[in-house]
């Protein structure tokens, strides 16, 4: 892939999702893009950028682009210190008597982060007897369909407990081995959605309790950045929380929130 292609491929990718992809990441993004000229019959991946530009492309064609270019990396309690606080908040929540508990999860991936968001508010709400539910959203809608189908295999189960996963998850046989299906406990407590989040405002009215946007900022820049933290903390409700990877930061962003720990950050009250 040429440079002048590349680069014109790289604005057209920000444009639609906000994702900045760095120079020198021209063998990345054609051998990425390979499965679509594939599909489309084309040759080469300028053919594919002029059919992009072109009256014939639809919004699905770019969904289509955003799909294989998106990366998705994500496990079962991954950085777990944040489920550590979670629990605590929700033990609080539950005895204040609160009945009505909204979560988001802002970029879900396959899945793994909102089912253990999932499992989480259920070993942590004993005597709970309100609505919990959590909106799961990303803006693949291939991995959507993956994470809606709840199915994961040996290696991928692994970072659930033994005790959880024989709770919350139901043992299957798949062609490649055992499949661990999440329960309806926790599946039905989830709705997943698309949501671009380079593009606001969002439809949600929230307000959310706990919002988690985890590992997916360091794809944007500042401009992008802002814009979504204005989103969270509109849809964060006083008293609330909102969760960053740790190696992310709100360093340099016009911010109203708390840092109670790196990467965890409060709604004053």
């Amino acid at each position: 892939m040429d440079k002048r292609t590349f680069d014109a491929l790289r604005k057209l990718i920000y444009d639609k999702s906000g994702i900045t992809l760095g120079e020198g990441k021209e063998a990345l993004v054609s051998a990425r893009i390979g499965k679509r000229l594939r599909a489309l019959g084309l040759n080469t991946p300028e053919e594919y950028l002029k059919y992009l530009n072109s009256d014939e492309c639809d919004d699905n064609e770019f969904v289509e682009l955003l799909d294989v270019i998106s990366t998705n990396v994500t496990s079962f309690f991954r950085e777990s210190a944040h489920f550590d606080f979670m629990s605590d908040f929700v033990q609080q929540m539950v005895s204040e008597g609160r009945n009505k508990i909204r979560i988001w999860c802002a970029a879900s991936s396959s899945g793994e982060e909102p089912y253990t968001i999932a499992m989480t508010f259920l070993e942590n709400a004993g005597g709970f007897r309100g609505d919990c539910r959590i909106l799961a959203t990303d803006i693949s809608t291939r991995i959507l369909r993956q994470a809606k189908a709840g199915e994961y295999n040996e290696q991928k189960i692994q970072g659930v407990p033994p005790a959880l996963r024989g709770r919350y998850f139901n043992l299957t046989a798949g062609p490649g081995g055992k499949i661990y299906k999440a329960s309806p406990e926790i599946a039905d407590m989830i709705t997943f959605s698309r949501l671009n989040l380079s593009k606001p405002p969002f439809p949600m009215k929230g307000p959310f309790d706990l919002i988690f946007c985890r590992n997916v900022m360091i794809y944007f820049d500042n401009a992008v950045r802002q814009k979504l933290l204005d989103q969270f903390e509109r849809l964060l409700r006083p008293g609330g929380y909102l969760m960053v990877g740790h190696s992310e930061s709100l360093a340099g962003l016009r911010c109203s929130l708390d840092t109670i720990k790196p990467s965890v950050y409060h709604k004053k009250a």
